[in-house]
């Protein structure tokens, strides 16, 4: 089941602000902020909070996703996501979000989802992105519902 996770996604957001906004946060040296403007960063994870659906606290991750220093534009997609979310129906054939963009299955509900993610600053350029097909590698889904690695 997907945890409520907002402080900790709030966090996230206000850590790539830095500024006033990230006055709260101390380091182990005991230095407060966030990251320096125009620092290049990568937030990558499972922040279990799907845009638009699933059980996570309405609007959790939107702050991230929307933040000026995120870069959401690649959306990586998978035509295995997809194809389970169609094969499973149920909770997902209500679903507002776009189910090529699912990394995880989970029971219903809340159904198939995204969850997982790899967000980079705008400083930094992004050539590609991707997600793994369902005939690459025979099932889009691992056991534990999260989508393989190419390397498992």
């Amino acid at each position: 089941m997907i945890q409520d996770r907002p402080h900790e996604i709030r966090f996230w957001s206000d850590y790539v602000t830095g500024g006033a906004t990230a006055d709260y946060i101390h380091d182990d040296e005991g230095e407060s902020g966030g990251l320096p403007r125009g620092a290049s960063f990568v937030i990558a994870g499972d922040q279990n909070a799907d845009p638009l659906d699933g059980d996570s606290v309405d609007g959790a991750i939107t702050p991230l996703l929307d933040n000026p220093r995120v870069r959401d534009a690649h959306v990586p997609t998978s035509e295995g996501a997809v194809e389970q979310s169609e094969f499973q129906g149920g909770v997902n054939d209500e679903h507002l979000g776009d189910p090529a963009r699912d990394t995880a299955d989970f029971a219903e509900p809340p159904g198939n989802v995204r969850v997982d993610y790899v967000l980079p600053s705008r400083t930094l350029p992004v050539t590609g992105s991707g997600g793994l097909l369902a005939d690459e590698r025979g099932p889009a889904l691992a056991a534990d519902g999260h989508l393989p690695l190419p390397d498992e």
